[in-house]
């Protein structure tokens, strides 16, 4: 029989305008999931491969409700076009997987939810074209999930100039193959996910956070505006408190004609920049109001966001790595699944991100010397060194031409193109950024781990200070330990290399891998916490991410 595409159409109509849980039609029930008739284990071929081979080559307009046509007739073409979801027991198994997808932070609506809800109920009184389509869209949405679990929804590289990490590699037509060969659908999508501890806490705090009363809970907004200092009198501080209150940090009772930024809001909102790693200063600047604004939905889209943003990360982190989370300005150190040191750290500004990508460690070097990164010489040491002609003594930067022998600044045309040729650096010594050690893991975007001399800025909650490198309080502690396999380089031997003053190099023997991550929700002991977003990288994911009206 051929799959005629008018009847396709009209198909394809009379589903989409059905009601989702139409008596008539269907016996879903959405708490216990798809209630089908015992008869439906009798439907042994929903179609046949000539009506799937026709449906691929000829209907153009049934394609177009398919998420991935392409992807689709290569799977059928590798089978001879022939049905594959004739067994109960793996269409219930694939839309038990659909039905529960929110708990991974994906949509229903994305995985033909509501038409294979339908059709799957109504089975057993299908017509043959409507179980034509329920093979194929299994088929769409088999693959369309196995690929987003895997890899994500979206591709942060399309999104983020910072991202570098590579995609996952997923086969969704393997994985198909695999889950029907072995009957076990669960277990072939389980295979992709990811299964770090953050991933499972966000998907615990989702849990969590969905039975609270999100959608309805108070919000005052509070209006942009100048800083307002402690002391100081403003019309927002009635709004101001009231929202403290709502999220639980102001206890007071709230004086509506109050406008003095008095102790208590202070006290209150030093607490909740404490909690969301803004800097604590009790100023009430544009940042901090942007945090305050944020509802219990826009919270629970935080947590949609993370659960994605984890899906983009590698799979295999390493047995022991360093791992970055770049706005809650810490460096962990894992080492088979056990976290067994932790750093408080320092990371680019908003206009010098620190970028996300994956390497490895493979050499400490002690008292480093500082090469000026090609975009600080480009906007700072060139314009700096032509304005002023004491600059890069100031700075205590030399110039060295191609074959590495000085050059004297006086003698360069500092408006010419020529000065980018040159190479600036600061020798190794107190005054050097780099502190006293640096951690180096070879990447294209000259990016590592070091020390820094500007150690009482750790004492600071929000810690976006750097030109992109990640400053490493006691990097001298953690460099220490990436070489404690190696005997000769006890603390007497790094102490005398550090008193020499020359610059050491020491290869690591341990394999230790370095992950720059970016997350901004996460679940902490039975609490979740929510941090700055920095980078501003959470809105424009949300607007992508979340389903369409």
């Amino acid at each position: 029989m051929r799959f005629s595409p008018y009847i396709f159409v009209v198909t394809c109509l009379f589903l989409m305008s059905s009601c989702k849980n139409d008596p008539k039609t269907s016996s879903y029930d959405g708490e216990n999931g798809t209630v089908e008739s015992a008869s439906a284990a009798e439907v042994t071929e929903l179609t046949d491969s000539g009506e799937i081979e026709d449906f691929l080559e000829d209907s153009p307009e049934g394609s177009e409700i398919i998420y991935d046509p392409e992807l689709v007739t290569k799977f059928y073409q590798g089978n001879e076009f022939e049905p594959v979801w004739s067994k109960n027991e793996l269409r219930k198994a694939l839309f038990r997987n659909i039905e529960n997808i929110e708990e991974e932070g994906l949509f229903f609506e994305d995985y033909h939810g509501e038409k294979l809800q339908k059709l799957l109920a109504s089975i057993v009184t299908n017509s043959e074209e409507e179980n034509s389509l329920l093979e194929i869209l299994l088929t769409d949405s088999f693959l369309r999930l196995a690929k987003d679990l895997g890899n994500g929804k979206l591709n942060p590289k399309d999104i983020y100039e910072i991202w570098g990490t590579p995609l996952n590699e997923i086969d969704a037509v393997a994985l198909l193959n695999t889950a029907l060969s072995e009957a076990d659908i669960d277990r072939t999508l389980n295979s992709v996910k990811p299964d770090h501890i953050v991933y499972r806490g966000l998907k615990n705090a989702l849990k969590e956070f969905k039975k609270t009363n999100w959608r309805n809970a108070p919000a005052t907004k509070i209006e942009a505006g100048k800083l307002i200092k402690p002391g100081e009198s403003d019309d927002r501080i009635f709004s101001i408190t009231k929202r403290l209150a709502e999220l639980g940090y102001y206890k007071g009772s709230i004086d509506s004609t109050n406008t003095k930024f008095n102790d208590s809001i202070q006290n209150a909102l030093k607490e909740f920049q404490k909690e969301h790693d803004l800097q604590i200063d009790a100023l009430l600047g544009n940042a901090t109001i942007k945090n305050l604004n944020y509802t219990k939905e826009d919270r629970l889209h935080q947590l949609l966001i993370n659960l994605e943003r984890w899906r983009w990360y590698p799979r295999d982190l390493g047995e022991h790595y360093i791992i970055v989370n770049i706005p809650n300005y810490e460096l962990s150190v894992v080492k088979d699944g056990d976290t067994v040191r932790s750093h408080k750290t320092m990371v680019g500004t908003q206009v010098r991100k620190t970028p996300v990508f994956s390497d490895e460690v493979r050499y400490v070097i002690y008292n480093p010397t500082w090469t000026i990164p090609p975009t600080i010489k480009k906007n700072d040491v060139i314009p700096g060194a032509s304005r002023n002609p004491d600059y890069l003594k100031k700075k205590n930067l030399q110039v060295l031409d191609s074959d590495g022998k000085l050059v004297d600044p006086s003698s360069i045309n500092w408006s010419s193109s020529k000065a980018l040729s040159y190479t600036f650096r600061q020798p190794a010594g107190p005054s050097n950024p780099l502190g006293i050690v640096k951690i180096i893991y070879p990447n294209e975007y000259m990016i590592y781990l070091h020390d820094t001399p500007s150690k009482k800025l750790f004492e600071n909650n929000a810690r976006a200070e750097s030109s992109g490198c990640v400053r490493v309080q006691d990097a001298l502690g953690l460099a220490g330990y990436l070489l404690s396999d190696q005997e000769q380089y006890s603390d007497k031997k790094i102490d005398e290399i550090l008193k020499s003053g020359k610059t050491t190099q020491i290869a690591l023997k341990q394999k230790v891998k370095v992950h720059h991550f970016y997350w901004t929700a996460y679940q902490k002991k039975d609490t979740i916490k929510f941090i700055n977003d920095i980078y501003d990288l959470d809105q424009k994911l949300w607007s992508l991410l979340k389903p369409a009206a």
